[in-house]
């Protein structure tokens, strides 16, 4: 027996996505929303409840914004990111990791992570901060057991230079409106302006039949006990460590 420990990690994560990938028209299948690179918005009922929460949250990004130097880069606490996270262009300030609450970012922000827990099937959310003239290369997200959604919080105001593509599908986010989309799908961004994008960023439980739900339930908790998501939390839990070893210093 092949003993993965023993494997690369990048052949691990690697194999593992494909598995996952390889079983997405079986999820399709028994999924009770879209399956198409965009989904529409008027088929999850909270949507409307999210977006009136915009304003709140908004205040609570901008004090999270007043001290850029604690917020990581996404590839400092997922090394797996590496390839898509250069430099300090893409930045993450972290709630929730599959399903598991980071209790010390969420007591900065109570108002965003009220919203949050009104949404059904939380398993993502950060806020995703986008640096000027960045490109998030193509690539794909490991399983159609989520969906992902992006409340735009900052958007440049030459929003037609600063867009997201799925598949063959090209869109810009626009302040306060839900986007929503199967990250499963090739996808990038790009980002041509002179200014931040910000996006509080959220996977969801995809809506499914009772077969696809117990399915996607035990996807979701493979990819919750695997070096994926146990390295991102440990190197913020060590992010945050060195953060408050910093202040108590100065």
């Amino acid at each position: 027996m092949v003993n993965a420990a023993a494997l690369p990690r990048r052949w691990v994560v690697q194999g593992g996505k494909r598995l996952l990938r390889g079983i997405g028209r079986f999820q399709a299948a028994r999924s009770k929303v879209g399956t198409g690179p965009f989904l529409d918005p008027a088929e999850f009922p909270w949507v409307g409840e999210f977006e009136s929460r915009l304003e709140d949250i908004q205040r609570e990004l901008e004090q999270v914004l007043e001290r850029p130097e604690e917020i990581p880069a996404f590839h400092q606490l997922s090394p797996d990111q590496k390839r898509i996270s250069k430099g300090e262009n893409w930045k993450t300030f972290a709630f929730c990791v599959f399903g598991i609450k980071l209790e010390e970012n969420c007591a900065r922000c109570p108002a965003t992570v009220e919203a949050l827990e009104r949404l059904p099937g939380l398993q993502n959310a950060w806020f995703s901060i986008l640096a000027p003239q960045y490109h998030i290369p193509p690539h794909k997200g490991p399983t159609r057991a989520v969906i992902r959604v992006h409340l735009p919080l900052v958007v440049p105001e030459a929003a037609d230079d600063c867009w997201l593509r799925v598949d063959d599908q090209v869109r810009s986010w626009k302040v306060g409106q839900c986007m929503l989309f199967d990250d499963t799908y090739e996808h990038e961004v790009r980002n041509d302006t002179d200014d931040m994008r910000v996006v509080l960023f959220v996977d969801v439980d995809r809506p499914s039949d009772l077969v696809g739900r117990w399915f996607n339930r035990l996807i979701v908790a493979l990819v919750r006990s695997s070096a994926y998501v146990k390295d991102p939390l440990n190197n913020l839990a060590a992010w945050n460590r060195r953060n408050r070893a910093a202040d108590q210093g100065s």
